[in-house]
């Protein structure tokens, strides 16, 4: 008899969709390394959120018109450094397996997208009239957390984190008017604030030059926790033999 063994196990279940979104990030901060740096300098800032975009300086700005358009969207495709994209590309692989399990690929990137919309508008209200760019997908990948508490915590009331990452399919979605009362929801989202905080006040200006786009983190989180019911996909499943109906 062979043993199971559980040592093989991946730490994460990582569908096509995820690996998708971070082999594009990867793709695209490779191909710079082509560009000189006025042509990098130049693209970066076309497709970074600029609040100041939006006003009447905007068109002077690299990608002119229609960057108005697309760099709420682009910006979530450029990190600032490798650092940057490996600490990103991490908390897309820990939050956004089981959320595609659950979804399916198309709602995923609608949900992942969403979230990236959310954490620009925040910038943007936060910066109004600025011009200072922000590039990252932080904001998306934060609404990915957001989701992901939704059904880590009855994961964990049910099996344990183990259902999470061998059966996210099974596990109840937690509702909104439960998560906002959770007491672990509740106490997540405290951390998860201080920690933005003191990126402001707590780290001092090191942090602040370094361009950390708080405002994006809670926006993001913040429509990850409202909106992922609108996307959570289980009942599409309900004939998989692993799938509980509660």
């Amino acid at each position: 008899m062979t043993p199971t063994d559980t040592s093989q196990e991946p730490i994460f279940n990582v569908p096509n969709c995820v690996v998708g979104v971070l082999a594009v990030l990867v793709v695209i901060h490779l191909a710079r390394a082509v560009l000189t740096p006025d042509g990098d300098l130049w693209f970066v800032l076309a497709a970074a959120f600029i609040p100041g975009r939006y006003g009447p300086l905007g068109e002077a700005l690299p990608g002119g018109e229609l960057a108005k358009l697309t760099s709420p969207f682009t910006h979530m495709l450029v990190h600032g450094d490798w650092i940057h994209l490996a600490l990103n590309s991490a908390w897309l692989l820990a939050f956004g397996g089981a959320i595609a399990a659950r979804t399916g690929t198309l709602r995923f990137l609608a949900f992942f997208i969403l979230s990236g919309l959310g954490g620009a508008l925040a910038f943007y209200v936060a910066n109004a009239g600025q011009m200072t760019p922000m590039v990252g997908a932080s904001g998306a990948i934060s609404g990915l957390l957001g989701g992901t508490l939704r059904i880590l915590f009855p994961a964990m009331n049910n099996g344990g984190f183990r259902r999470l990452r061998e059966a996210p399919r099974s596990i109840p979605l937690m509702p909104l008017g439960e998560t906002l009362t959770d007491r672990r929801v509740i106490v997540t989202s405290a951390v998860l604030v201080l920690i933005n905080v003191l990126t402001i006040i707590g780290f001092g200006a090191a942090q602040n030059s370094a361009g950390i786009a708080w405002e994006a983190h809670l926006g993001g989180y913040a429509i990850g926790i409202f909106t992922y019911g609108l996307f959570d996909n289980v009942s599409r499943f309900a004939d998989d033999p692993q799938l509980d109906v509660d």
